[in-house]
């Protein structure tokens, strides 16, 4: 797909494009709205001029559409539209070893019961000894510190799933 195709789709056609890239339903219809994008700077831009509008809960709904770092098995069977794309992001976890999964797992089970949602973190290019050691630091943040920090790392996922449109 290009940014020709993507300014050619109907507005329902459009979200679900905009849907795979961020899980929030507003910014996702604000994006298909606001087309037509006459280049990918304007595409970027409008992006996220509509981040800079989101709620606590459009965060939350657009974490919800991601699967849990490390968590392969949920990649295959919940997210399903986009799991090439997290598979690729995720991809510094495969052939991980036994320990760091487990550590991955329970630190991602301390978070969620800690901040009430997923641990985001752009995994592109971090091995998954990176992104544990990303996920410990952040479990000593605040509740206020940490919503901004995942809604910065949920924005280059973002961002990076737009370009590979």
């Amino acid at each position: 797909m290009n940014l020709k195709l993507i300014n050619e789709l109907s507005v329902n056609d459009a979200t679900e494009v905009f849907l795979k890239c961020c899980g929030c339903g507003r910014w996702s219809r604000d994006m298909a709205r606001a087309r037509p994008f006459s280049n990918d700077e304007e595409l970027s831009k409008r992006a996220d001029h509509f981040f800079s509008e989101m709620t606590r809960l459009d965060w939350l709904e657009a974490f919800a559409a991601h699967p849990k770092i490390g968590d392969l098995k949920s990649l295959k069977e919940k997210y399903n539209a986009t799991k090439n794309w997290a598979q690729n992001e995720q991809s510094g976890v495969e052939g991980i070893s036994d320990e760091v999964g487990q550590n991955l797992a329970s630190g991602n089970e301390e978070y969620l019961r800690k901040f009430g949602y997923i641990f985001i973190v752009c995994a592109t290019g971090k091995t998954a000894n990176e992104m544990l050691s990303i996920l410990n630091a952040r479990l000593e943040h605040s509740t206020e510190t940490e919503l901004p920090i995942a809604a910065e790392e949920q924005k280059k996922i973002t961002h990076l799933r737009l370009e590979k449109l």
